[in-house]
């Protein structure tokens, strides 16, 4: 497959979103715009209660952002309309009455671990490493920061962005909140979504909706917080540094 797609199905209560990017399901800007249009309209859906967020593919869950894209921004305000797409999918899950379950099959990074973060329930694999490497191309995981915060804490945050080279596996994510369940494969993990979707979805929709809110209490400053993280990370995109540091990424 060389095209990139979002996909939504709905089967009883419970949708499924599915993505997919030719380059290890990395984001650009069109469909992270895709995305949010995506979530909004499933959060409208009175017959559904439940979200599951996944994937194509059997290996990376999501590279995070585009390095493509990146390389072509060309000024602050590009850049922060850019940023501005990560913090729009994250505040659509973050408001929306609907309960997301993350299914992250392999490995992510960057964009991809707030994505993760910003799901009220997460599976994984042992495959499922992640890592923040914003800091060793010059820029920051600043606006997925407050979600990624808000499941692990700003200590393990540190831990991660500081060593932005480092691989993370599967069982420290859990350990420290960002998966609430791991599996040895693919097929089993995709047993338990299955069967935890279906279970939760049978719930009080009106249950589902307070618990929703409960959970997400204190983050009612995000639409603002997160368009000013964009803002700084589409300023610091366009340093000799980041550039420079992209440009060595590509050709790896």
């Amino acid at each position: 497959m060389n095209t990139a797609y979002i996909t939504s199905t709905i089967e009883q209560k419970v949708a499924t979103i599915t993505f997919y990017n030719p380059n290890s399901n990395s984001f650009p800007s069109t469909q992270l715009q895709e995305l949010t249009s995506v979530i909004n309209q499933l959060s409208t859906n009175d017959t559904i209660t439940t979200i599951v967020l996944q994937s194509e593919g059997e290996k990376a869950f999501c590279a995070g952002a585009s390095f493509d894209e990146l390389l072509s921004i060309k000024d602050t305000e590009s850049g922060k309309a850019f940023f501005s797409g990560f913090a729009s999918v994250i505040n659509a899950m973050r408001k929306s009455s609907k309960i997301f379950i993350g299914r992250v099959q392999g490995k992510t990074v960057g964009g991809g671990v707030g994505l993760a973060a910003a799901c009220d329930y997460c599976f994984a694999t042992v495959d499922a490493s992640i890592k923040l490497s914003e800091l060793a191309i010059g820029i920051g995981p600043f606006v997925i920061e407050p979600a990624v915060s808000r499941k692990i804490g700003k200590t393990a945050v540190a831990e991660m962005s500081l060593a932005a080279h480092e691989w993370k596996t599967a069982t420290w994510a859990q350990e420290h909140g960002l998966y609430a369940e791991v599996y040895d494969s693919i097929e089993r993990m995709d047993i338990e979504v299955k069967d935890f979707s279906t279970r939760i979805s049978q719930y009080n929709p009106e249950a589902l909706h307070e618990i929703k809110k409960v959970l997400w209490e204190g983050t009612e400053n995000w639409d603002t917080l997160l368009v000013e993280r964009a803002e700084i990370s589409g300023r610091l995109v366009l340093s000799d540094f980041t550039v420079q540091a992209l440009e060595q990424f590509k050709k790896k």
